[in-house]
């Protein structure tokens, strides 16, 4: 009999040994698949110089748009159709600015590379984007594709009626193509999803944009 209870007692021992072996390595099998299936963070927020470049050179590229969109709809006897145009790219771009804003800043980087003598283009009031003594407007600066000059934005302002009309749209349409270049460069280099697929967002939109312009211009 007690031969018995002894091996009884050995039998429940050895189960309850086998027991706490699998829920221990149950555990560890768990939390290995739970490492290995969340992302960590320094992954999805991982980006590279070209997204970098990107959102600085494009918020001061949609910020002269919006600034030639103003100038165009402050003035009378435009082409309802090209008056339409200016509000929907203002309503396009404003918030893809604050996008990328906000992407530098979540990236510690400043919203421009700054130069000297440099002012942060687009504020309302400089005249053009004078803000680089020496250089006209931002077209020669590397990276900023489509960008009008001071001289280019002073004749914008002048032009009056049709000929107004006709200027914005040529310039427009300059402006987009360069823009359409700095996504296309943001697509082939970039590593953010967020700011390749606002990049491929603007290809497709701004070309729209182009297809319409040359329509109206054509007509004109």
């Amino acid at each position: 009999m007690k031969r018995k209870t002894l091996a009884v007692g050995a039998a429940t021992l050895a189960a309850l040994v086998t027991v706490g072996a699998c829920s221990s390595t149950g555990t560890t099998q768990g939390a290995d698949s739970s490492s290995v299936s969340a992302p960590s963070a320094s992954a999805t927020e991982a980006h590279n110089h070209a997204d970098v470049m990107f959102a600085q050179h494009m918020i001061p590229h949609h910020q002269q748009a919006i600034e030639m969109s103003d100038i165009v709809l402050d003035k009378q006897g435009i082409d309802p159709r090209v008056l339409d145009l200016a509000e929907q790219i203002k309503a396009a771009q404003a918030p893809e600015i604050q996008q990328m804003q906000s992407w530098l800043t979540q990236w510690g980087v400043p919203a421009m590379p700054m130069m000297p003598g440099m002012d942060m283009p687009g504020h309302s009031g400089m005249p053009g984007h004078g803000g680089m003594p020496g250089m006209p407007g931002m077209d020669g600066m590397p990276g900023m594709a489509g960008m009008m000059s001071e001289a280019d934005m002073a004749a914008l302002r002048n032009a009056q009626g049709v000929a107004a009309t006709k200027l914005f749209l040529t310039q427009m349409i300059e402006h987009h193509e360069g823009a359409i270049t700095m996504a296309q460069n943001e697509i082939k280099d970039g590593q953010y999803p967020d700011t390749i697929a606002l990049a491929q967002s603007i290809v497709t939109s701004q070309q729209q944009e182009i297809d319409t312009m040359n329509k109206i211009l054509a007509s004109l």
